[in-house]
């Protein structure tokens, strides 16, 4: 049978990565396809899989540049799965419902975000799809009906132990065997995005003069270009690289959700600032219920700040987060483990 696998961000790689390993070695044939994004088609060819890009060059901005850019998508992926003959589509994209319907197929929409958060996307997606596999916490507004929560996160899907070792090797490759803080900077384009605040220039400044003031070193990770000031601060390296640098970090600040999660879901503390604090379900969890997280919103920088003195003054930060981590992987499951068997009863069906 064939599963037509879209991948429209570099998370998304990380997420199906060990999934689609799993479904080949029980002889599924996997398509995957994917968008120009970042970093995600080096990691695909890093990877080694054939792929097909079907949009490779990057949309522009606007709502009404991001309704075509889909409305193209839907209609190459539709086209395909009629001449590859696929039996099941999956991904994040609207694309990917609106192909499945049209052909009369069944689709599965991977997602962690609330639907309070995403309205657009889940608007153009979740009438169409078959069904919403999300964590348990998420809520998918009046789709309920087609939610298949379960008790994990869409990092646990990589990032657990099962799957993923920090790599010591790694760190001194990219000259990063001192002690540092990684400062992690969010493009902020995605349309649910507009009108999202997160860190400032002057603020990474002062974040900068407070980490270096405590005689750790500062390596900044950005998704746009960094200004020529930030230059001697900007960590270079390979995309497959970035878990084993964010799991040596001696903590993450960040305006990036993605990453956020990353963090807390590897037991390494995170800051971070952005108008999203207080509005995702499974960040929400991951600092109030394991205290993995600290959010900051955005008209509060000086709380950032005193946050981020706090968290470097504590010597044992690290040790008391990773007892945390274990309290959460207790509690969660394999995801790659679930998602593998249910992607598989969902051809059953």
């Amino acid at each position: 049978m064939t599963i037509l696998i879209y991948l429209s961000h570099p998370a998304q790689f990380h997420f199906f990565k060990f999934i689609i390993s799993a479904l080949e070695r029980q002889q599924f044939k996997v398509l995957v396809v994917i968008k120009t994004k970042d970093v995600l088609e080096e990691l695909v060819q890093e990877q080694g899989w054939n792929y097909r890009n079907i949009q490779p060059v990057p949309r522009k901005s606007g709502a009404v540049a991001i309704f075509w850019a889909m409305l193209q998508r839907s209609w190459r992926i539709r086209r395909m799965v009629k001449r590859e003959k696929v039996d099941l589509l999956i991904g994040t994209d609207a694309s990917i419902a609106h192909a499945a319907f049209w052909s009369m197929k069944k689709s599965i929409t991977t997602l962690e975000d609330d639907y309070q958060v995403i309205k657009h996307l889940a608007r153009l997606t979740f009438p169409f799809t078959t069904v919403i596999v999300v964590p348990a916490c998420c809520n998918v507004g009046r789709w309920t009906s087609k939610k298949v929560g379960y008790q994990g996160y869409m990092k646990l899907a990589y990032l657990h132990p099962a799957y993923f070792r920090p790599s010591q090797e790694v760190l001194v490759k990219n000259d990063l065997n001192t002690d540092y803080v990684l400062i992690r900077l969010a493009a902020l384009t995605a349309h649910h995005d507009k009108g999202i605040g997160g860190l400032t220039e002057n603020l990474v400044e002062q974040l900068i003069g407070i980490i270096q003031g405590r005689g750790v070193r500062v390596c900044i990770s950005s998704e746009s270009p960094l200004p020529a000031k930030f230059a001697p601060f900007r960590l270079v390296m390979k995309a497959n690289d970035m878990h084993h640098i964010l799991a040596g970090a001696r903590l993450l600040v960040s305006d990036s959700q993605s990453m956020s999660v990353e963090a807390a879901v590897l037991g390494v503390p995170s800051i971070r600032f952005s108008d999203f604090v207080g509005r995702i379900s499974v960040l929400e969890e991951l600092e109030h219920r394991y205290q993995l997280t600290f959010g900051v919103p955005t008209d509060k920088p000086d709380m950032l700040l005193e946050t981020t003195e706090e968290v470097l003054k504590e010597a044992d930060s690290r040790a008391v987060f990773q007892l945390r981590r274990e309290r959460l992987l207790h509690d969660k499951i394999d995801v790659t483990a679930f998602m593998t068997d249910f992607i598989r009863s969902m051809l059953k069906m």
